[in-house]
């Protein structure tokens, strides 16, 4: 199930972002309070593994792995060998 969140182009636009940004900010501050893993972080963020680290690197944010990690690594792995 999606579940889709509206924003005004007014709120967007007095941000200075757009719907993609306000996507990846929410991402980010729900991996640095743990809320998220940072494989769930990097769906929400539309971006890859790799990039989703290093926009955390380039917040000096440090990367968080656990088994949860882990585990959405090997799906996306598993998803990756199907396509």
């Amino acid at each position: 199930m999606n579940v889709s969140i509206q924003i005004s182009q007014d709120i967007l636009d007095s941000a200075r972002m757009s719907a993609s940004e306000i996507k990846q900010e929410l991402a980010i501050q729900l991996y640095a309070q743990s809320r998220l893993s940072i494989g769930k972080a990097r769906e929400l963020a539309d971006m890859s593994l790799w990039q989703f680290r290093h926009l955390l690197a380039s917040r000096q944010i440090p990367v968080h792995y656990d088994v949860a990690d882990l585990d959405d690594e090997v799906a996306t792995l598993q998803k990756l060998e199907r396509l």
